[in-house]
């Protein structure tokens, strides 16, 4: 934080007032003054290291204007007459970039370029998708002449999982001259980050701000009452974590209930009141004698076990409600995160069919002139099938919805929109909170957990912090909002705990693939592209983990000296001695868990064999005696049979009523008619049991009892091993020992604290050269599949099929190549090589995948075949080699495509699919950036180049082309 005049000495003001002197004669200062705002602190501090030629890791909450640093570095570019690249993690967030820099620079000096779009790409100042840059670094493009800054916006998205890799890559070949500006959301590891940078990139300062120049308050919606999560006025800074931020550690921990109240941040007593309330109710349901709960454990008894119904006294406020709380207390505009699509789009529906409007009339006129605009170039055939009516409809009364599956102009004309001013509450997925610029009043949450597409899931501090960072508005509002609505079974206490943890790690997702590693092949050779990652954040992040590591196993080492010394027996070796007393014990052991398993897998198997009218004497449990079979279960994991017991209950039996396994002592028929609802039923059916009991009716033939558990006397080979080793432990000097149970203890901390010790060293030799193994791996498989070539032992040379791969990119860049080389394109018309890249770039959410669907032409199956044949063979050398396997061929987008291609009308093609429009039209697109990376590959075969630039413009029209335009 900046001194203030008034505490300055003259000495210190003097030397300020020279300071500003001289900065207002430099570039920064002239950029200064093109602002209509003071640089904060850390901007200042940020643009200074960029002027005098470092680079930066800037590292601040969402809207604290981090964006700042990387216009001024485009500004010292344009000054000295060099390039400057701006990178974004999202073709939206590069589109909004763009539009902003063009308006402030002119169009003329700004440029475009993501997968689909390319504008003007030889202007001073270009806007691109981070991995077009990787691109281009690898095609040696004559673009990255004069580059002088590279912007690296969301760099924190290097941890994605999937796309992450591409930044390092980015990082690790730019150009040594190129100064980099890296805008970060606040990390918990800035300073880790910020030395592999200096590591990899020359000088580099890493600057961290935690404050917020909007105050941020945190709430909770109780119904429809919106009350305070903290005691008192708590801000957003004022919850920051003591001390650095950038010194706190990288492990992510889960956000504590208690960490608020260790900070001296009081949870708001009314709300830890409500929980306590909730729990007790909860507690007398689950526990109450009442009959409703009765019925409730008999359904789970009966193992029909429906989610847990969790009692509230808070009558939820439904979403019009809370918009319209939202809109009383002045808190609009506001986004409210939803993750779902579909929940998304059932809100805005709510909310106009409640007759919420938040717009006045000449409001209404303006959005109604640009929605109709935006309108007026898509088909009218479309217009119906985008839905685009009711979302007119709905942004007339200022609300829509924001997700991946709308249409991006749609999704761009709602971000104007809001930013505007003129939509007041939009429902957004997660997606909107990756760096697009729509700061909101009010940020509010539906829920704190997630479906990721595997389980719900709870979000993480970081999640939350990137969620609640686009509340409050700079320049605009006093201060931001953000809103938890009370769900049952809310946790005051862990709201406030996510909430006071803001930071979280920035961990790598880098790990060579093909294509990175051929390229790297081709430009620097083996031994060169092995040094050059291991430069890798990945690596600098394994490698320092392995000196804590190393610290640990050396203290372990020390202690495991002083144990032996203390087992240390004047009889003889103890050490020897204790290796046959494990050996026996873990024989033992392995003996007794195997009868175990044994007895269980009788036990099950007899359960299943029970049939109805079995009467069987039922030995443990709740309810142990007499009982006839109702129903079988002939389930492969615990079956469960229900049963009527000789005193009319009703209930079913497990494995935990055995004590061995179970055969029917008789039979009985049941009749028809039997109801186990009706209780005459019952009583009449226990007492045919009774006579059956007593008149020693015999056995059901062919099912005798087991009385031995099939156990006998266990394998020969393991109890004869288990009596030469109780011999040996007898005879050796040391059994006899006074001492021996002392040692022994002793003994037993050696090799607990040996096996730890092991299980380290087993993890540093896993991280050592971590990359560089996974690289060799790779390469083993491109050597195999003939992309490299060995004319003499150590050397490589790529292939002509290698070079091909060096311009193939993307998750299934080899099981493309394979597809070209084994001509799956080769028969193919310009629709079908649509359609067939499309197999290769889809993906599937795992819900919509079912049976392979019927091609639409003979010679389509025959290419299709082909890459499924390749995709399985690829998947058996990937296994072998243990490297992560490539992904399946997907086929649901081949008959949209196909009818697309064929010009078939919107509704037709996504008919019958599961598809939304938006989703259609961005898959359409990643074809595209396919077959424009086939087109352009040197030396295919010119009918293929040809075809790809055919299918191009025959997919590329109406919504698709449209969408497409800035």
């Amino acid at each position: 934080m900046s001194t203030s005049p008034d505490s300055m000495s003259p000495a210190e003001r003097y030397r300020a007032s020279a300071e500003r002197t001289a900065e207002s004669k430099t570039h920064l200062g002239a950029f200064a003054r093109t602002l209509d705002f003071e640089l904060d602190d850390f901007q200042r501090h940020a643009c200074r290291s960029l002027q005098d030629g470092r680079g930066v890791l800037v590292a601040a909450p969402t809207g604290a204007g981090k964006t700042i640093v990387g216009e001024f570095a485009i500004y010292l570019a344009l000054q000295r007459g060099l390039k400057a690249f701006y990178t974004t993690p999202i073709k939206a967030l590069s589109n909004q970039k763009y539009t902003e820099l063009a308006d402030k620079y002119g169009a003329d000096n700004v440029g475009l370029l993501t997968g689909d779009t390319s504008i003007n790409g030889e202007a001073p100042v270009v806007v691109m998708t981070t991995e077009v840059l990787r691109n281009m670094l690898y095609a040696d493009s004559a673009a990255l002449d004069d580059l002088g800054f590279v912007v690296m916006d969301e760099v924190h998205y290097l941890a994605d999982r999937f796309r992450g890799a591409v930044w390092e890559e980015v990082i690790i070949h730019l150009p040594s001259e190129v100064q980099v500006a890296s805008l970060s959301a606040t990390v918990s590891n800035a300073e880790e980050f910020g030395a592999w940078l200096d590591t990899v990139r020359g000088d580099t300062d890493v600057i961290v701000s935690e404050h917020r120049p909007v105050p941020l308050y945190q709430h909770v919606m109780v119904g429809r009452e919106i009350v305070d999560l903290f005691a008192g006025e708590t801000t957003f800074d004022e919850i920051a974590p003591a001390g650095n931020p950038a010194t706190v550690s990288a492990v992510p921990a889960a956000p504590s209930p208690d960490d608020a109240g260790r900070r001296g941040f009081e949870v708001n007593p009314e709300l830890l009141r409500l929980s306590r309330q909730e729990s007790q109710l909860n507690f007398q349901g689950r526990f109450g004698h009442g009959g409703r709960s009765q019925r409730r454990q008999q359904r789970q008894r009966n193992g029909d076990r429906p989610q847990q119904e969790i009692r509230t006294a808070v009558r939820r406020a439904s979403r019009p409600q809370v918009i319209a709380s939202l809109d009383r207390q002045d808190l609009l505009p506001a986004i409210t995160f939803i993750f779902s699509r579909a929940g998304c789009d059932a809100a805005v529906t709510q909310c106009v069919s409640a007759g919420l409007w938040l717009t006045s009339e000449k409001e209404q006129r303006i959005i109604a002139q640009r929605v109709d605009e935006a309108g007026q170039d898509i088909p009218s055939d479309d217009l119906e099938v985008l839905g685009f009516w009711n979302w007119r409809d709905g942004l007339l009364r200022g609300i829509a919805a924001h997700h991946a599956g709308m249409l991006p102009t749609f999704k761009e004309v709602v971000e104007k929109l809001f930013a505007d001013g003129l939509v007041k509450a939009v429902f957004a997925t997660e997606t909107l909170a990756l760096g697009i610029n729509m700061p909101a009043r009010c940020v509010v949450l539906e829920k704190l957990d997630k479906f990721n597409g595997e389980a719900h899931v709870d979000i993480t501090a970081g999640e939350y912090t990137q969620l609640t960072g686009r509340a409050g508005r700079r320049g605009i509002d006093v201060e931001g909002h953000a809103v938890v609505l009370w769900q049952p079974g809310t946790d005051p206490a862990a709201v406030a705990g996510l909430a006071s943890r803001r930071t979280y790690p920035l961990n790598s997702s880098f790990r060579p693939t093909y294509n990175m590693s051929i390229n790297l092949l081709a430009q620097f050779g083996r031994a060169r592209a092995r040094e050059i990652l291991e430069s890798s954040f990945a690596q600098f992040q394994a490698d320092r983990s392995v000196v804590g590591l190393a610290k640990q196993v050396r203290s372990r080492e020390e202690s495991l000296a002083g144990y032996a010394k203390s087992m240390t027996c004047h009889l003889g070796d103890f050490t020897e001695y204790a290796r046959l007393r494990r050996e026996l014990s873990d024989a033992e052991n392995f003996t007794s868990r195997t009868k175990s398993r044994a007895r269980k897998s009788l036990n099950e198997d007899s359960l299943s064999r029970l049939l109805p009218g079995d009467v069987v004497d039922v030995p443990a449990g709740r309810a142990p005696g007499y009982a006839v079979v109702l129903s079988s279960d002939h389930s492969s994991r615990e079956p469960r049979p229900a049963v009527l017991t000789v005193e009319n209950q009703l209930r079913r039996i497990g494995i935990d009523d055995l004590e061995g396994p179970i055969s029917p002592l008789t039979r009985i028929r049941i009749p028809k008619s039997f109801n186990a609802k009706v209780p005459k039923s019952r009583r009449d059916l226990a007492s045919s049991v009774r006579n059956a009991l007593r008149e020693n009716r015999p056995p059901a033939p062919g099912n005798p009892r087991n009385t031995d558990f099939g156990l006998g006397a266990g394998s020969p080979n393991q109890e004869k091993k288990i009596a030469e080793l109780r011999r040996a432990l007898r005879a050796h000097p040391c059994h006899g020992c006074s001492e021996r149970e002392d040692h022994a203890r002793w003994s037993e901390r050696w090799w607990k604290l040996r096996k730890e010790t092991d299980g380290l060293v087993r993890q540093i030799q896993g991280r050592t050269n971590t990359i560089a193994k996974t690289f060799d791996r790779v390469c083993d498989v491109l050597s195999a599949y003939g992309y490299l070539e060995s004319p003499e032992p150590g050397q490589h040379r790529i292939s002509a099929d290698g070079q091909r791969l060096r311009r193939i990119y993307g998750e299934k860049d080899l099981l493309i190549s394979q597809a070209l080389r084994q001509g799956a394109f080769d028969d193919l018309d310009a629709v079908e090589v649509a359609a067939l890249a499309s197999v290769l770039v889809y993906q599937a959410k795992r819900e919509d995948r079912g049976l392979r669907p019927r091609m639409p032409s003979v010679s389509l199956e025959t290419a299709v075949d082909i890459v499924v044949r390749e995709w399985s063979a690829l998947e058996d050398v990937e296994e072998q080699n243990k490297l992560p396997l490539t992904g399946e061929p997907e086929l649901g987008l081949v008959w949209p495509i196909y009818k697309w291609a064929r010009g078939r009308h919107l509704q037709e093609v996504l008919s019958g699919t599961d598809l939304a429009a938006g989703d259609f039209v961005r898959w359409v697109k990643q074809v595209i950036d396919l077959l424009d990376q086939l087109a352009q590959i040197p030396g295919l075969e010119p009918r293929l180049a040809r075809l790809c630039s055919e299918a191009i413009k025959i997919v590329r029209r109406g919504v698709v082309a449209y969408s497409t335009v800035i």
